[in-house]
């Protein structure tokens, strides 16, 4: 029988075509390298730690803690209820907080986040990812928080918000061991989770944002994504 000695070659092409096909689809699809960010930094100087510090210790009762650092294993999405990205910015910028009564009995620590989310899209990292932040009451020690400039009124979050959100939470998914992905409305739900580190039980406060709408889509949304193996609620079943 004759034998083509050209065919193992062309097989061995073939295979190896498909092998570097296959590694191009996969950095193509590498959540790292694909989204955008904008380093927008605000205040992380030596009062904003000893304050995070403090946080951790007297709100949190984690008072084994020797950086203001977490180990994120949950993603908490709000709205700024600020029309516009400078204003947002500079509520977030300076360590200490300024008015807010209700939250001035708690901390002298500033809210914050680690990132912000333009209208337009645009997502700014305010912090070092893994940075201790202000956020969530109960949460802060294991979210990342993302907040959205706008409302649900005059200025509804949108469709690019919407976009970033989802590209955002993928990065993250990818990053670090992302559990739980939650709208700031939802984490009272959460008092009775192992998760939960408040010593004040009477310390809560009632939140809207970003409304049940837009968190619908934003799970749509991370379906359609791959994000998988994550949940809003704690007693849900994981995709």
């Amino acid at each position: 029988m004759y034998k083509n000695p050209s065919i193992p070659v062309l097989l061995i092409l073939l295979g190896l075509g498909l092998v570097i096909s296959a590694c191009s689809v996969q950095s193509a699809r590498n959540p790292i390298k694909d989204t955008k960010i904008v380093d927008k930094p605000i205040t992380w100087d030596t009062t904003r730690k000893r304050l995070s510090l403090e946080y951790m210790q007297i709100r949190h009762g984690m008072t084994n803690v020797r950086a203001p650092l977490i180990t994120p294993s949950m993603v908490v999405v709000h709205w700024t209820a600020i029309p516009t990205l400078a204003a947002s910015y500079n509520t977030f910028r300076p360590s200490v907080l300024e008015g807010r009564e209700e939250l001035q009995g708690a901390s002298k620590l500033n809210v914050g986040v680690q990132f912000l989310v333009d209208r337009d899209g645009t997502i700014y990292r305010l912090l070092p990812e893994t940075a201790f932040a202000r956020h969530t009451i109960g949460l802060n020690h294991c979210a990342i928080g993302i907040e959205n400039v706008g409302d649900g009124d005059q200025y509804k979050l949108t469709d690019a918000q919407l976009r970033a959100n989802v590209t955002l939470i993928r990065y993250l998914h990818y990053k670090y061991p992302i559990r739980y992905v939650i709208g700031h409305m939802d984490y009272g739900r959460f008092q009775t989770h192992p998760l939960w580190k408040e010593t004040d039980p009477n310390y809560l406060t009632m939140k809207t944002d970003p409304g049940e709408d837009f968190m619908k889509k934003l799970y749509n949304g991370l379906s359609q994504a791959g994000v998988f193996g994550i949940s809003r609620f704690p007693d849900a079943k994981i995709n």
